[in-house]
């Protein structure tokens, strides 16, 4: 062991996306408007819902923490992303790596617990109308959020700890857009089976069981929405769940299969495929879809652009 320790490699070169050539300008303009706009976009409507007084609703509050923590999630990944591509050497080093992973996934693990969050109060609010404002106070919203973040920052710590202790004394070239667990895992000298399985085990309880809860309540949402007799009170019970789901099957739909799997990795193409959907699709696509297909948003947006001053009115209806 000492003997591998002695060996450890200070650094590592991430490989980002190999062979581009002529077109690696392109590439980095498309990824920094990608990134100048999921910045803008959450960010307004961050602050279009603390600002707007008739927008203090649980629905809006979870809506802003989604944004804010894309704010975060995004900044982990995506400027180094372009600090590579415009960089001949692409180096992070070991402790950069392991920080990089670990933020990486106490985002990704908290945006799992708040959609899981989002889809209880969205469950509440269909199928328990009448005891909806007592249950989903303000005081539960911040709990709810809270332990969102909490969990989401504990769960990857023993992950990192065991990564932190592999030996890394060959090859440092990591074949993928950031730091993550699977190519980590591929770069060690020592047999990582431990660590598979330790990762998937931790994998599966966040995502799968984040996820099976999700669908859980909205499958009591259907039958409950079923059971309304006019149907615009259906379509508008439907269109408040439609954002959410939407973000929930594409963020979902990739983490599952780029984590919850017995083995290191799949091809270093599918694997960048994936990632690039989760950390950067994603977050771009969320205020596109939370803004587009709520018109109560829409409005409150024009008014804080357009009409400053009248920033905490109500919403007319």
């Amino acid at each position: 062991m000492e003997n591998h320790n002695s060996s450890r490699l200070s650094e590592f070169v991430l490989l980002g996306f190999p062979n581009v050539g002529r077109i690696k300008g392109w590439l980095f303009l498309l990824l920094l408007l990608a990134y100048m706009f999921t910045v803008c976009g959450n960010l307004l409507i961050f602050l279009v819902i603390r600002l707007n007084t008739a927008l203090h609703k649980p629905m809006y509050h979870f809506i802003s923490i989604l944004s804010f923590l894309e704010l975060w999630y995004t900044a982990t990944t995506i400027p180094k992303m372009l600090a590579n591509l415009l960089s001949e050497k692409k180096t992070i080093s070991f402790a950069g790596c392991l920080l990089q992973t670990y933020f990486f996934h106490a985002l990704g693990g908290s945006e799992c617990y708040l959609l899981t969050a989002m889809a209880y109060d969205r469950y509440l609010a269909i199928c328990q109308p009448l005891h909806y404002p007592a249950i989903m106070t303000p005081t539960l919203c911040f709990k709810m959020a809270a332990c969102c973040w909490t969990t989401g920052f504990l769960c990857p710590i023993t992950e990192i700890s065991l990564v932190s202790q592999l030996p890394f004394c060959g090859n440092n070239k990591i074949p993928h857009i950031f730091c993550d667990f699977p190519p980590l895992l591929g770069l060690a000298c020592k047999d990582t089976s431990i660590n598979v399985l330790v990762n998937f085990a931790i994998n599966s309880f966040i995502i799968v069981i984040s996820f099976l809860f999700i669908m859980f309540s909205y499958g009591r949402i259907i039958v409950a929405v079923f059971k309304i007799k006019s149907t615009a009170g259906r379509k508008k019970a439907f269109s408040t769940c439609a954002s959410h789901l939407i973000v929930v099957f594409l963020f979902f739909g990739s983490i599952i299969f780029m984590y919850v799997r017995l083995k290191k990795s799949y091809s270093p193409t599918l694997d960048r495929t994936f990632a690039v959907v989760y950390s950067v699709v994603t977050p771009l696509a969320n205020p596109i879809i939370y803004s587009l297909r709520n018109k109560e948003l829409i409005r409150a947006i024009k008014k804080t652009i357009f009409c400053k001053g009248d920033k905490t009115s109500p919403t007319h209806h």
